[in-house]
């Protein structure tokens, strides 16, 4: 596999995991009630549905904030992480995925037209490799902290 080869197969790898760590945070909710995707289960701010609140915010943040720059409010997400966990009244399982969905679409839509070593600007200067990796970080971290909620809440049933 020639080096150009390569760089190719890692960046489908890694598009390819972006994709399903994301499926699987989406796919958290599924089958669940209203009230079960919302029920808080430790002293955080941490729900199931504010997981997906909260990974909706990282997608933007790393993928359209850290490649533009373009300000948090402008392009619709909460100020801090910390409040990208906070539900509203109107949030429900059905619109918190679709954001999510199209947060994922646009994300890659985005990194399709970046080389992984170009050097992004918006927020910090660091290449597009980073942005995905942190990006994975927290899906993977993520998905760890949704299996166990998940699990307490059928487990509750």
């Amino acid at each position: 596999m020639t080096p150009s080869e390569q760089v190719k197969d890692f960046r489908v790898r890694l598009d390819s995991s972006l994709d399903h760590y994301s499926t699987v945070l989406h796919d958290c909710l599924d089958g669940l009630t209203e009230e079960e995707a919302r029920r808080s289960l430790v002293p955080s701010k941490t729900t199931l549905m504010g997981l997906i609140k909260h990974v909706t915010y990282v997608e933007k943040f790393y993928f359209e904030h850290s490649v533009t720059g373009r300000p948090l409010k402008e392009i619709g997400v909460a100020s801090t992480p910390d409040r990208s966990f906070v539900l509203t009244k109107t949030d429900t399982i059905e619109s918190t995925q679709a954001a999510h969905h199209k947060a994922c679409e646009e994300s890659r839509q985005v990194a399709a037209k970046l080389k992984l070593d170009h050097i992004v600007t918006g927020r910090t200067a660091q290449p597009v490799l980073t942005i995905y990796l942190r990006t994975l970080h927290d899906l993977i971290q993520h998905c760890g902290h949704a299996d166990i909620l998940r699990e307490q809440i059928l487990h509750a049933r």
